[in-house]
């Protein structure tokens, strides 16, 4: 019993190590493929209605060679980069990184689609928190760590 009660703690304590959002820049872009991690397949952008396209490029900050590609986002505006006033919707978007963005001035480069969802686009960069979505064998379904 003192050992799951020790596992469980343990969990829970990894799991609140790396809960709170990460500050970053979004930008977006237009031209989804071909893709740095997925090349020039059909990344399902018009047959597949569940995906859509909500997908986004990782800036150098966020690529490690490309470890992040297939990894999921949810990503918030916090505020504007320049003087576009109160470009924030106040709604989150959850993507798919499904590219890379060298050289970009932001951490994540949303799709166009992704970008109106959380903020106005004609504000073309903005300020964000963004949280990884983490994956446990043991769930179905992924586990958002807030």
């Amino acid at each position: 019993m003192e050992k799951t009660t020790l596992i469980f703690v343990g969990i829970i304590a990894s799991l609140v190590s790396f809960a709170s959002a990460t500050p970053g820049i979004a930008t977006f872009y237009t031209n989804y493929v071909p893709s740095a991690c997925f090349g020039s397949q059909d990344l399902g952008l018009i047959s597949n209605k569940d995906q859509g396209k909500m997908i986004a490029a990782a800036g150098d900050a966020l690529w490690n060679n490309g470890a992040v590609c297939g990894k999921i986002f949810t990503v918030t505006c916090t505020g504007p980069r320049n003087p576009v006033p109160h470009p924030c919707t106040g709604k989150s978007v959850t993507v798919k990184i499904v590219d890379h963005c060298p050289g970009c001035p932001s951490t994540i480069d949303l799709s166009r689609e992704a970008f109106a969802l959380t903020a106005n686009p004609v504000a073309g960069i903005i300020n964000i928190d963004y949280n990884q979505y983490a994956y446990f064998t043991s769930l179905s379904s992924p586990l958002l760590l807030q």
